[in-house]
């Protein structure tokens, strides 16, 4: 208790986030996965991504997975299946990561914001009509932290205008709505597998997923360059694709994939019961999804000086996101926004994310809690 009374500034001693644990948590199915790949002498675009493809297409409920380099681009060749470029609009958060613009503009669109729910920090249908414009050719959903945006009304409001619905699902994967996964519910939708995600890579990696067998060829088509056949290219496109090792690596932690889920809801729910009462917001849950924790974000009027005292204490407590892509020095004059984004900006002030990960150990969260309740009890 002494160090949490003075502090003891130094290298953090609990990080936000341990991919090196999930690697070791699975080493041995891992490192044979790696071994068969490297065995076999084929690297790219070959057995092991076309069977993940397969297997989280099945997983997510969808008929085709696209493997791509990273969750970016992801993104980018979603937008650029559905049409999306230069002229057109495409909606979204500014709460949200950046790469959910980058790949926007990418296409040569412009970025449209509309404000987010409060209570769960995803687009929110009621501002998103205000946003359409003749110029609007799609909507990008963030499913932000873990938890599902309200997709029914956004899917309503984009059959009305004839939108294409895009699902951000880089913090998602495994989360339920209505009782489907996310990543089912729009024309496409554009996973991650950066290794701190839910489902992590050991590098970069990403996937789109559909159910529209035409938007999945072109998808195809656009990560390698256009080609139908080696060398020919029957549309112009990129070089974006998810390499073997990757694939091999992904096929092991998608079994776990699950029980992680379940282990990181455990941990939320013990942080909820012990920050109870102590002036933080903690994470409230949608009636109609699931949380899958990918981070687990409290709110504090006073967020930078708890940030502060967490980290003086070897807490790694990181802010996602600091600043609304909005306001950003490479995007402010380049967007867009329907309305002054209040709640957006009140959020980015706020949330602070604590420890959360499914190997997280118990005597670690529970240190967590000791500290943040000495701040909470401190200050109340």
């Amino acid at each position: 208790m002494d160090r949490i009374r003075s502090g003891s500034k130094g290298a953090l001693m609990i990080l936000c986030s341990n991919p090196l644990a999930q690697y070791n948590a699975h080493k041995a199915e891992i490192d044979k996965a790696i071994q068969r790949v490297l065995n076999k002498g084929w690297y790219i675009l070959g057995e092991e991504t076309e069977a993940f493809e397969s297997e989280f297409a099945e997983y997510v409920g969808v008929s085709h997975g696209i493997g791509v380099g990273s969750g970016t681009e992801a993104l980018h060749i979603a937008l650029a299946a559905c049409g999306i470029g230069p002229g057109d609009e495409a909606v979204t958060v500014s709460h949200t990561a950046v790469a959910t613009v980058a790949a926007i503009e990418l296409t040569g669109a412009r970025p449209v914001f509309v404000d987010i729910e409060p209570d769960y920090y995803t687009l929110d249908p009621h501002k998103l009509e205000e946003a359409i414009t003749p110029n609007t050719k799609a909507i990008i959903t963030v499913h932000l932290y873990g938890q599902s945006a309200d997709m029914l009304p956004i899917l309503d409001i984009a059959k009305k205008h004839g939108l294409r619905v895009i699902e951000d699902c880089a913090q998602a994967h495994g989360a339920m709505y209505r009782g489907r996964r996310v990543g089912s519910w729009g024309d496409m939708a554009c996973f991650s597998f950066y290794p701190t995600k839910n489902l992590g890579a050991l590098g970069d990696g990403g996937m789109v997923v559909t159910c529209n067998p035409e938007l999945a060829e072109k998808a195809r088509l656009l990560r390698e360059y256009g080609w139908t056949e080696r060398y020919i290219s029957k549309i112009p496109g990129w070089n974006t694709r998810l390499d073997e090792l990757q694939a091999a690596i992904l096929r092991v932690k998608l079994r776990y994939l699950d029980a992680d889920n379940d282990a990181r809801a455990n941990l939320a729910s013990k942080y909820d019961h012990a920050l109870e009462g102590l002036g933080f917001v903690t994470p409230k849950r949608g009636q109609e999804s699931t949380h899958v924790y990918h981070l687990y974000v409290i709110r504090s009027t006073k967020r930078d000086e708890m940030q502060a005292f967490l980290e003086a204490r070897g807490v790694g407590a990181l802010i996602h996101y600091p600043v609304p892509v909005h306001l950003q020095p490479a995007y402010r004059d380049k967007v867009r926004r329907s309305d002054k984004l209040l709640e957006t900006e009140k959020a980015a002030c706020e949330v602070l994310s604590l420890p959360i990960y499914p190997e997280l150990p118990e005597e670690d969260l529970q240190t967590v809690v000791k500290i943040a309740q000495y701040y909470g009890e401190e200050r109340t």
